[in-house]
């Protein structure tokens, strides 16, 4: 079904798919586990009417098939313009013989930063093990031009190891940093207005380590363009361990915060994230 997508997208117009795909939306309304809380999110977060809400869930269901879409689109070989916000900071890293922590977040299409922000460094992008074999070869194929490799999370931790790796010969590694499954270590902080658990780990792999974090956000513009953000976290030496983790958490918060006010509509988050 992937590859046939694939197919389709190489010969057809994005608008075209896109149209189609908008169709298939109110059956997700209807059915999706994620509506009631993406609803929430517009009315209580954002602040919206309830009409304006129930419209920009909508939307925000819309959007996410535009991001799929998007993905197999760069499988495709589809190219997509991408103006980066924050790139000489991000270049000024990537320069020095230290690794980094890249954060990613369930807005906007992360994974085009991938195929857009070429660095001297190698990025090690953490995956979900369990995507299906025509996402991991289309990304193969997208990573196969950028100096990028994936590390699959395993069941057995082995991935540990490989981030361990990765950062010891000063590598960039990309991990998520705002959801919490498959983790019990967790850091609270404040977000639109209430505390929300966000991952300890990527944190404390950066402060153990002594490195930079880096969240990049990558945000659908229009049709073949995305603007990326790319943000430095402060530095906390001197701090103690706890405090660092959550001076960095809060710092991610924020700029995330800030992202997703700017567009709510690019919010991926389909769960109650202040439970």
């Amino acid at each position: 079904m992937q590859r046939k997508l694939i197919q389709i997208i190489r010969v057809s117009p994005l608008r075209c798919i896109y149209v189609v795909m908008s169709l298939t939306i109110p059956f997700y309304i209807l059915f999706a586990n994620g509506f009631k809380d993406s609803y929430r999110f517009f009315r209580k977060r954002i602040g919206y009417g309830a009409v304006k809400s129930f419209f920009m869930t909508f939307v925000n269901e819309y959007n996410l098939g535009k991001v799929v879409i998007d993905r197999f689109a760069a499988y495709a070989g589809k190219t997509f313009e991408v103006e980066t916000e924050g790139k000489d900071a991000f270049d000024a890293l990537c320069s020095d013989d230290t690794g980094f922590v890249m954060l990613s977040s369930h807005v906007g299409n992360y994974e085009l930063a991938g195929y857009s922000l070429t660095a001297s460094k190698k990025i090690n992008a953490l995956v979900y093990a369990g995507e299906t074999e025509t996402v991991m070869e289309g990304r193969k194929d997208c990573f196969s031009e950028t100096n990028i490799q994936m590390i699959p999370i395993q069941s057995d931790l082995s991935h540990i190891f490989a981030i361990n790796n990765a950062l010891e010969k000063g590598e960039i590694v990309s991990i998520h940093g705002d959801r919490v499954f498959g983790t019990e270590r967790t850091v609270q902080s404040v977000f639109f207005g209430q505390k929300a658990s966000f991952p300890a780990g990527p944190f404390l792999i950066a402060v153990q380590r002594g490195l930079p974090v880096v969240p990049v956000f990558v945000m659908k513009e229009s049709l073949y363009k995305y603007k990326a953000f790319v943000f430095h976290l402060p530095d906390t030496k001197g701090l103690s361990r706890a405090d660092a983790i959550q001076a960095l958490c809060d710092a991610y918060a924020g700029h995330l915060e800030n992202i997703v006010r700017k567009y709510p509509a690019q919010w991926y988050n389909f769960y109650d994230f202040w439970a």
